[in-house]
């Protein structure tokens, strides 16, 4: 009896084996009838027909969220989006919208195909989707601003690039900028889309005093957190999601990522910001972009090109106070702002200076 029992253990356990194998055998196959493989940075594709084609399409909204920590990599999207889901459905839900939304509205009106594979127009439309979500009260009407503003980002998109190709200058998160702040200035005339309390209240910059003790908990917190404030998110889990997948995509990335929220922390702490901002990451997410932007993108690398982008790192945060004390009399926020100007001024320089040289984008 026993040995008919153990024998049919083994019987069932091989069973299930043979089926679990039989699947990931036939799962293989239907990518491979399908046309697709997974590369390093996402899936490739051997001809379009039609379930290709929309796993292409998939494919290039993952890239466009990836784009927005500038990682052409599917994988890093896919974590990206996880974490903004981890802290928050609503603002995750408006990622894919906004990244989605943008990359349609390419698509339909004929973009470049390299351009939208490498989800060039999504990025852009995914911090609109979420900036609107994070300064508006989120009903019908402004998921209808959402999408709209969504799909203008792709426009200004393209009007950015064909005018900054002339100088072989990166557009960065200028059109979601523009875009959104276009939005935030006209709801001024529209009484029904109301905003939050996230978006700063309009009057003449004020001191800020020094408020809170810095800790390790607040330091390691902000350290994550700054990198997850990129999309407007203020959770060190999310930010450690960030960063997994910024390592999946570049480790150079990834490390750039941490030394820039940590540059961006202790130059607000030791400039006497208030310990509730430190904590939330809201002096990190600008570093982070520029420290990723220079030290891992747009400058060859090397000693002198790490400095350089120290240097711009240090910069952005400054600016993003500046920024900030400058927008605050008509009630706006800096959000990437600062990023945008530090990495053009940055990259516009660097030509000059040979020992640190600028990467050819194409």
């Amino acid at each position: 009896m026993w040995a008919e029992k153990l024998g049919g253990g083994h019987a069932g356990r091989a069973s299930r084996e043979a089926m679990g194998y039989g699947c990931g055998i036939l799962g293989i196959a239907g990518w491979i009838m399908l046309g697709v493989r997974f590369g390093l940075t996402g899936m490739l594709f051997d001809d379009r027909r039609p379930a290709a084609v929309v796993l292409g399409f998939i494919d290039a909204v993952l890239r466009g969220v990836g784009q927005v920590m500038l990682q052409n990599n599917t994988y890093a999207g896919l974590l990206f989006l996880a974490g903004v889901f981890y802290n928050s459905a609503l603002f995750g839900a408006g990622v894919l919208v906004g990244a989605t939304t943008s990359t349609a509205i390419a698509w339909i009106f004929g973009a470049d195909p390299a351009r939208l594979r490498a989800g060039l127009f999504g990025f852009n439309g995914a911090l609109v989707a979420v900036g609107l979500l994070y300064f508006l009260q989120p009903g019908a009407l402004t998921w209808v601003c959402v999408v709209f503003a969504a799909a203008c980002s792709s426009v200004v998109m393209a009007a950015m690039l064909n005018l900054f190709s002339q100088w072989k200058m990166p557009v960065l998160t200028a059109p979601f900028v523009f875009t959104t702040l276009c939005v935030f200035l006209a709801t001024a005339r529209f009484g029904r889309l109301q905003s939050t309390d996230m978006l700063p209240t309009a009057g003449l910059p004020h001191a800020v005093t020094v408020e809170g003790v810095v800790n390790g908990s607040t330091l390691i917190e902000g350290l994550f957190s700054g990198v997850a404030q990129v999309f407007f998110q203020a959770s060190p889990i999310t930010g450690g999601l960030f960063v997994v997948g910024l390592l999946i995509s570049s480790r150079p990335a990834a490390a750039a990522a941490l030394g820039g929220s940590l540059i961006g922390l202790l130059g607000a702490w030791g400039m006497g910001a208030a310990e509730p901002a430190i904590r939330s990451g809201a002096f990190g997410f600008n570093s982070v972009l520029t420290a990723i932007a220079l030290a891992s993108v747009f400058l060859r690398p090397g000693v002198f090109s790490l400095v350089y982008a120290g240097l711009a790192t240090i910069a952005a945060a400054v600016v993003f106070a500046a920024v900030s004390a400058a927008l605050e009399p008509i009630g706006m926020p800096a959000m990437t702002l600062p990023f945008v100007l530090v990495v053009w001024v940055f990259v516009m320089a660097a030509s000059l200076f040979p020992r640190v040289g600028v990467v050819e984008t194409g």
